[in-house]
């Protein structure tokens, strides 16, 4: 692929990706409102978020093997078309049960697109071309959250489920977009698949150590951060009595800080000290910045250690992406699917126990998200870095 022709399918991915997650962002200002119209719990919030995530783990396998299989773009269309109709269904939903099954889609919408976006970066980047790409990536899905909750915020005025709706069309328009816009990439070498492998082969490579502590600290810290951020709207609304205007400008706080470094300084960290001690810098970061969030109680440093809080995520989530990409080989969608595999254990798990720790103190779950942390850092120091050279399949 020459230059002109990655540059603007790249730009096209990110668009799409842009427009995806700026829908998600769109709903965050508005949830504890509905969730206070409807009073649901914390407990119960946290298992909706869990049936999100439960419902991506089942599918994330399935989801990577098909996007190696029947192509990335195909993955990428029916994502978006599922996240679109998800979205719509939380907009008309005056139930838990219909909510519910909302949240069920938008899990299966989330591993179908991944997945196979992870991969289809892989196939039209080289090595070392990668690290900034996936940067670029998450930057895109950062400046989702940035915009999207601003909006959100401004259309609640007119209508708390007026966001929702948005949302929908702005997935069914990223998913015309990328059905008319993209094409299906030639795999390189690299990413081509040679041998097809059975499930219980490919399951073997997930054990192999190159992966498997890699995986391991994936789920790890997705079970503590999901404990707290799947409350986080819920959590501020509750002990500091923010409204819809104050969560978004939180949000948009976060992602604006997280976009800058993940686009200035991403690349060059990972370049300069590697993605496996830039991720335990970021463990180490967010374990503090966490455990700060239940000791302040002024207006402008709750501000200001929210907006924070995101950042050590925001660096740490595409290091652990682009680490799994560049030993990935053959195995992209397989590798990318186990990511989301891995990640959604932890998201399954994590909400369900944060979620009962809500309701008994709205601090608890960040102590608890504290501890789980601490934890990952503590397994970093044993992860060695292969000199990030690519795993024999």
């Amino acid at each position: 692929m020459n230059n002109n022709k990655q540059k603007l399918t790249l730009a096209i991915l990110l668009a799409n990706l842009f427009l995806a997650f700026l829908g998600i962002g769109l709903v965050i200002p508005v949830l504890p409102t509905i969730m206070n119209e409807l009073g649901i719990s914390g407990t119960v919030v946290g298992y909706m978020v869990a049936a999100f995530a439960f419902v991506q783990l089942i599918a994330s396998p399935f989801a990577g093997r098909w996007a190696d299989r029947y192509g990335r773009k195909l993955m990428i269309v029916i994502g978006l078309v599922i996240f679109g109709f998800s979205e719509f269904l939380f907009g008309i939903g005056k139930t838990v049960e219909v909510l519910f099954l909302s949240r069920i889609f938008g899990g299966l919408s989330s591993a179908f697109i991944m997945p196979a976006v992870t991969a289809f970066i892989a196939d039209i980047t080289t090595p070392g071309q990668r690290s900034k790409a996936l940067g670029y990536m998450s930057a895109a899905i950062s400046t989702g959250f940035i915009v999207g909750p601003g909006v959100g915020g401004l259309l609640a005025e007119f209508g708390t489920r007026l966001p929702f709706f948005v949302a929908g069309f702005l997935g069914l328009l990223a998913a015309v977009l990328s059905f008319f816009l993209l094409k299906e990439p030639n795999r390189s070498e690299e990413t081509k698949t040679t041998v097809q492998l059975n499930f219980q082969a490919r399951m073997a490579i997930v054990f192999k150590p190159i992966y498997f502590i890699a995986l391991i600290l994936i789920f790890i810290t997705s079970f503590g951060l999901s404990a707290f951020e799947s409350l986080f709207s819920l959590f501020i609304d509750h002990k500091f009595g923010f409204s819809p205007k104050d969560i978004a400008i939180i949000i948009m706080g976060g992602g604006i800080l997280g976009a800058i470094g993940q686009i200035f300084l991403f690349d060059y960290l990972t370049k300069k000290i590697g993605e496996i001690v830039l991720i335990r810098y970021c463990l180490i970061f967010s374990a503090i910045v966490v455990y700060l969030i239940t000791e302040v109680n002024q207006y402008f440093t709750i501000l200001l250690t929210t907006i924070i809080v995101f950042v050590g995520f925001d660096l740490m989530r595409p290091a652990i992406t682009t680490y799994l990409s560049k030993i990935a080989g053959s195995e992209q969608g397989f590798i990318g699917g186990m990511n989301s595999t891995f990640t959604s254990i932890g998201n399954v798990f994590g909400p369900i126990v944060g979620g009962y720790l809500f309701d008994i103190n709205l601090n608890y779950p960040y102590y608890f998200s504290t501890i789980v942390i601490i934890a990952g850092v503590v397994l970093s120091m044993f992860w060695k870095d292969p000199e990030r050279q690519k795993a024999p399949l």
